[in-house]
């Protein structure tokens, strides 16, 4: 049995961003997004910070967290051979309804690749959220490229942001 991290999230939090389950190497280095193929770091300093590359974890988080972003998995635990998940058995879920009570600020989830939203809506549906499926940022997610990605997890934020 693998199990996640902790929710990135703050009392200014209204959007989250939902994965699956970590990969091997997030679970390795105990950080969200850390497999160096992973697009997902890349977009977000992209989007918020003119493509500044940052140089520790703390500063990804903290540059979500400034702009009103969690991070969280659909996945509390679960069997899992690799890092696919495609391989992804015996899932629990996380305790989102609790999430929401403690941060009620959040109004948006974005679904990072559609085994992330599979997972949670099997679980919870919509919650009461605006629910966003975006393209994975993963390596394996190759049906789109990196450009298209951008725009769309930009144009996901930005209209996340507006509402409040």
């Amino acid at each position: 049995m693998i199990y996640s991290f902790p929710p990135a999230v703050n009392r200014q939090t209204r959007i989250l961003v939902i994965g699956s389950m970590p990969g091997e190497a997030s679970l390795k280095a105990q950080e969200y997004y850390a497999y160096k193929y992973n697009q997902f770091w890349k977009i977000v300093f992209e989007i918020f910070a003119a493509g500044r590359t940052p140089d520790e974890y703390a500063d990804k988080i903290n540059t979500l967290l400034s702009n009103g972003i969690g991070l969280w998995d659909a996945l509390k635990a679960c069997e899992r051979t690799g890092s696919l998940d495609g391989n992804i058995s015996e899932p629990t879920p996380n305790d989102f309804p609790a999430l929401f009570t403690r941060f009620p600020r959040i109004h948006t989830l974005l679904f990072n690749g559609q085994a992330a939203r599979t997972h949670f809506k099997r679980a919870f549906g919509d919650a009461g959220k605006t629910c966003i499926t975006l393209p994975s940022t993963s390596p394996a997610h190759a049906s789109r490229s990196y450009a298209e990605k951008l725009q769309l997890w930009k144009e996901a934020f930005s209209n996340a942001l507006k509402k409040e």
